[in-house]
């Protein structure tokens, strides 16, 4: 007599679905790199459809009524503890993306995709008016999701919700107000100051020499080229699971330790998933935390490590020999250092100022979002704070509200670049209570420094909200006290303020 087959354990089947998210998402991922590497421009009209399709799937089945029912008998089960990381981390995205659907999701998606290709172009021919229809586009669609998955809440709050679900705003902006308080009046009182610095390497070297040379400098830090590949991007990203974390960079011709910088950067967020438990490859268990958290990875490497006079005292004969140059390692420091409160664009601001264009860009999508400033008055507004704030304006809309591409991806997000800077250092404080890391830099052992990092955060995956993990890795919540006396000290003794 034939047997009914027995039900499929929740817990398993939600696992599996988990998976099949994860393995969705890393395609969307593969294809994104493609575009913003490879493909050839025509290819955007067909990418953009296939991105689209994959979000619908990826949405169709996060929500699918099956989901539902295996978090429901899950709420009723003593769970252990990699079940409860399951059932809080894949409860917390059904709910929200439940709420929204499945056709507007597919349409952000195209319009995301689409947008990408017109923001390039925008920014080639410095014409925000060519960018403002698709950016309005994008910002009703996502106040349109945001009022789906939380018609009750701030929509802004929704949005920073994707990227850093369990810090809250109000907390990034109590630290935003900090370093106000402390960067401004530190970075006017290095401007006052009679030091400057130069780049020793005043040349112009081809995209080759520099490609060389950054590869060279990963190649020293260990990065994992089976799980990964270096290329060139307008915009440098990193994207990809723990088995194929693909960086980017971009060169000037005459800024190569621009190029080198950028390089370390993205480095950061590959080591952050090649630390990644393998064998956890999509469980929440074998992904990041947040792109907080993953920022605070990119700015360790490239900050705590990469700006620091121990890194150049052992890569600077690297540098001069792909330069040709005649360098010494205090020169190079200085240089990497130097502040520059007339720079416009982010991602070539110094270590300080970079943290006022973060707060500017903030300040005008919140006021965009908001609906307190149309598209049309972006430039206009983009223009008059940065005047506010760095006492510069920008010449035209490619150094201005066009220079980066991350509104073309969503809103809400850029805060993180700050939160991960913050981070870094409250890591890179409890990191030095337990190894000499300027001596392992020094002589180029860069392997406690990752192992370091893996133990105390990549191999978590998601098994702590951000909170947590940020105790568990310093033994205090996340706090900007100890970024504004790392800056105090290094800048003050760089300028002898």
């Amino acid at each position: 007599m034939a047997t009914e087959p027995p039900e499929t354990d929740a817990a398993d089947a939600l696992a599996d679905r988990a998976e099949q998210l994860a393995y969705l998402s890393d395609a969307s991922g593969a294809l994104a790199w493609d575009q913003r590497v490879m493909m050839p421009e025509g290819g955007a009209p067909a990418r953009g459809k296939q991105l689209s399709a994959l979000s619908t799937v990826t949405h169709d089945l996060l929500t699918d009524d099956e989901v539902g029912a295996w978090l429901d008998a899950l709420a009723d089960r003593d769970l252990d503890d990699d079940q409860q990381v399951l059932s809080r981390e894949l409860g917390r995205q059904y709910e929200r993306a439940d709420r929204v659907p499945s056709d507007l999701v597919g349409e952000l998606t195209e319009t995301q995709s689409d947008a990408q290709q017109v923001w390039e172009q925008a920014k080639a021919d410095s014409d925000f008016d060519s960018f403002a229809p698709v950016l309005d586009d994008l910002r009703d669609l996502h106040l349109e999701r945001a009022s789906h998955i939380d018609d009750s809440a701030d929509p802004y709050e929704v949005l920073f919700e994707d990227g850093e679900p369990y810090l809250p705003l109000e907390r990034v902006e109590e630290i935003f107000d900090t370093l106000r308080e402390h960067l401004i009046p530190l970075i006017e009182e290095l401007k006052a100051s009679d030091t400057e610095f130069t780049s020793p390497y005043s040349g112009e070297y081809d995209d080759d020499t520099q490609m060389a040379l950054c590869r060279e400098i990963v190649d020293h830090l260990d990065y994992d080229w089976d799980r990964g590949r270096l290329d060139t991007a307008p915009h440098p990203f990193m994207v990809g699971p723990q088995f194929d974390a693909r960086i980017t960079t971009r060169f000037a011709a005459d800024d190569p330790l621009g190029a080198v910088m950028s390089t370390v950067h993205e480095f950061g967020h590959a080591s952050y998933q090649h630390g990644l438990p393998d064998d956890q490859y999509g469980h929440p268990l074998g992904q990041s935390r947040s792109s907080g958290v993953h920022e605070s990875q990119s700015r360790f490497w490239e900050n705590h490590v990469g700006r620091t006079e121990a890194f150049w005292e052992y890569a600077t004969p690297i540098v001069n020999e792909h330069l040709d140059g005649d360098a010494d390692p205090r020169e190079v420091y200085e240089a990497v250092n130097r502040i520059y409160p007339e720079n416009k664009i982010r991602v070539e601001a110094d270590e300080l100022t970079y943290h006022m264009h973060i707060i500017l860009r903030s300040d005008v999508e919140r006021e965009f979002v908001a609906g307190d400033i149309g598209v049309e008055e972006i430039p206009g507004r983009w223009n008059d704070l940065m005047d506010e704030y760095l006492g510069v304006r920008p010449e035209n809309d490619a150094e201005g509200c066009l220079q980066d591409i991350h509104w073309t991806g969503g809103f809400a997000s850029f805060q993180n670049y700050t939160v991960g800077s913050v981070l870094a250092a409250q890591l890179d404080a409890t990191m030095r209570d337990d190894l000499d890391v300027d001596g392992l830099v020094r002589e180029g052992e860069f392997g406690p420094i990752r192992e370091w990092l893996t133990e105390h955060v990549h191999s978590h995956g998601q098994r702590y909200t951000t909170d947590e993990l940020i105790e568990e890795a310093t033994g205090e919540p996340l706090t900007a006290d100890y970024f504004v006396e790392y800056a105090e000290e290094k800048f003050g003794e760089l300028y002898g303020v």
